[in-house]
């Protein structure tokens, strides 16, 4: 059975992931683009990777029209922005995607002081479901809005997950040294971002004080079941997409590499998207344009490392968002991503 979907910020880098991916996915009819365009235009012309795959025009965002063209609506929007958009969709349900920050939190304050805006739509906060599939999948397949993860927090919770849901590490010593590519700050024009400022450059920024780093907090917290609050200092890479955390923590007792792999083997055996190395470690080409996160661990007595990389754009965003969609559908959930 196949479904209508329209995507609202279709032009975006994440909306862009997200064509690709639908116009290939044997389940999903695309029936509407919508973005900030003055002008309906051709999604070919704006975007010219599209020439030959789809005629469909993007239009400016109408909700009415969205609603009766779909079934199920992504929003590929700039935090802050699906708020508005979603209370809607869900009356006349809709099942709703959302890529942005705007549902992920449980805690209103936590989220209100990372985007320094009051939410508009705390009704449905307690309906969001967090869509992280190795946690969450069958919370996911029942629900009908998902809070689609940030790339960090993705990337960091699926490397942590396996010790702090067993109590095995000092959760007061959490460092998380992320790197990301300059496609996870969005497509909006910035100084920061350009490329005369990137290349040949690494530098960190917003250090300990990142948007995502509360909500790594959340659900690691729910994983260990008490209060956690890491250590996050991110690196913008002069690289397009990709990213790479290296992680420190301490154990509470001696472990070994092989104790450790067994472990996290164990914890992800059914997961199709997450890759443990036996040696060695992951880097950005791994898995650079898949939906894979691939992890690699390394025991020093109480010292471990770990170091996982993910593509920001698909497991950090659109990829997670299509896997989404494919367990709410019961779709084999690897359709469409392999």
């Amino acid at each position: 059975m196949a479904i209508n979907a329209s995507i609202v910020g279709a032009t975006g880098y994440t909306g862009q992931e997200l064509i690709d991916i639908l116009l290939g996915h044997p389940n999903v009819r695309l029936t509407g683009l919508y973005s900030t365009t003055d002008e309906p235009k051709a999604i070919s012309s704006l975007l010219p990777r599209f020439a030959g795959r789809t005629d469909l025009i993007c239009k400016k965002f109408n909700i009415s029209e969205a609603i009766a063209k779909s079934e199920v609506v992504f929003l590929a929007l700039p935090h802050t922005q699906a708020m508005d958009a979603v209370p809607a969709l869900l009356k006349s349900g809709k099942l709703v995607i959302d890529l942005s920050a705007d549902y992920r939190f449980k805690d209103l304050k936590a989220y209100e002081k990372a985007y320094n805006l009051k939410h508009k739509d705390k009704t449905n906060i307690s309906k969001a479901v967090y869509g992280l599939p190795e946690l969450y999948r069958a919370k996911i397949k029942n629900a009908k809005l998902i809070a689609n993860p940030g790339c960090y927090p993705t990337c960091a919770i699926l490397a942590l997950a396996p010790f702090v849901s067993t109590a095995s590490i000092e959760l007061d010593h959490l460092i998380i040294d992320a790197k990301s590519g300059t496609s996870g700050a969005g497509k909006k024009a910035v100084q920061e971002s350009l490329f005369s400022e990137v290349d040949e450059d690494f530098r960190a920024y917003k250090v300990n004080t990142h948007q995502h780093m509360p909500e790594i907090n959340q659900e690691l917290a729910k994983l260990a079941g008490e209060k956690v609050e890491v250590t996050f200092v991110p690196h913008l890479l002069p690289l397009k997409r990709g990213i790479l955390e290296t992680i420190y923590l301490r154990t509470n007792k001696k472990l070994t590499s092989e104790s450790v792999l067994s472990l996290y083997h164990k914890f992800y055996k059914s997961e199709p998207f997450v890759r443990i190395k036996d040696e060695g470690f992951p880097s950005i080409k791994d898995v650079s344009n898949t939906n894979f996160c691939d992890i690699g661990i390394k025991v020093f007595g109480k010292e471990i490392i770990v170091i996982a990389a993910i593509d920001n754009l698909l497991k950090g965003a659109s990829g997670q968002a299509v896997q989404n969609l494919n367990i709410m559908m019961d779709y084999p959930e690897t359709v469409g991503l392999l």
